[in-house]
């Protein structure tokens, strides 16, 4: 691809976003543009539709999406589904009819069946039921996938659909109410240490298996999408390797420095058993992870605690 393509990031101030953007810089890419949510809506059809129409982006990458843990998709499954549904419809919408040549959508690993069998292959995809506490999230994405590969399809353009597993890392969400496990549990237990190494209190009860990707490593995988003509429309991406929610946790609390007790709350969901993700299209292809978890983590915490007074709360 010429680094000189004007590039659109949707949603360059999020986690993954601004991971795209600085990696995109490193590697030559000068032509970005972005725009926040005060900026642009991409909810609102038509206010996308002229940015694109002003703007002319030459790549689309869809990181744009109203994320969450099982506490807020549970809550609000309809602003899950409604608005990523509108965001995306939108970017892709716009793309098409802007003749966009390259366009990189991001879901998650949820759009696979609760039960499907172990490790998750893309193949997998409609084959089953989804988890109930993110299925709307999860039918979202699957819509975005399906509208990328009739695109591919039907008008031979180069749109393709990455499922990273669980991402975390600098820039992360660390709002109690909002955030994802990982980062939660760097607040929680760092928050307690503080606290006379109060105890930290976990839902569910531990058991679940989890892979966790570092979103640096979720850039790349971006980049190597853009450089390269994949052969097939969705793949998915992360490390191939997963550990308990409660060897997680003691990782954390180790990193973090916190010398109190674990309690589970075995009342709260656990969500799906295990959502280990099968790379191996990815790796046949060339891509592979480069943070393993205890560095990531390490990193994420030391962000955390260099940005500890900026980072703002999330309120839905």
């Amino acid at each position: 691809m010429d680094k000189k393509s004007k590039i659109y990031i949707a949603g360059h101030r999020g986690m993954v976003g601004s991971a795209i953007w600085r990696q995109l810089e490193q590697e030559g890419y000068k032509n970005l543009i972005g725009a926040t949510s005060k900026e642009l809506d991409l909810r609102q059809q038509q206010a996308v539709s002229d940015f694109f129409k002003a703007e002319k982006p030459d790549v689309v990458i869809d990181a744009a999406a109203r994320v969450g843990g099982i506490l807020a998709n549970s809550t609000y499954p309809y602003q899950f589904l409604m608005e990523n549904l509108q965001i995306q419809n939108n970017l892709i919408e716009s793309s098409l009819a802007g003749n966009v040549e390259k366009f990189v959508f991001l879901g998650s690993s949820c759009i696979y069946p609760k039960l499907a069998p172990q490790p998750l292959k893309e193949e997998y995809l409609l084959t089953g039921s989804l988890e109930p506490t993110n299925e709307a999230y999860a039918l979202a994405k699957i819509a975005g996938i399906k509208a990328c590969q009739a695109i591919r399809q039907q008008f031979g353009k180069d749109y393709v659909s990455l499922m990273p597993t669980n991402l975390y890392g600098t820039h992360d969400n660390f709002d109690l109410a909002t955030s994802h496990v990982l980062p939660a549990m760097i607040r929680k237990f760092h928050d307690a240490k503080l606290s006379n190494h109060a105890t930290v209190t976990l839902w569910g009860t531990g058991a679940p298996l989890r892979e966790f990707l570092f979103v640096d490593d979720m850039a790349a995988s971006v980049i190597f999408a853009l450089e390269n003509k994949l052969p097939e429309h969705l793949y998915n991406v992360g490390t191939g390797e997963d550990l308990t929610i409660k060897a997680l946790a003691e990782l954390i609390q180790q990193i973090v420095g916190h010398k109190g007790q674990i309690q589970w709350d075995s009342g709260k969901p656990d969500g799906t058993p295990r959502k280990l993700m099968d790379v191996s299209k990815m790796h046949n292809l060339g891509w592979k992870h480069q943070v393993e978890l205890k560095e990531g983590i390490q990193r994420t915490y030391q962000w955390f605690l260099d940005n500890r007074q900026n980072i703002k709360e999330i309120k839905i």
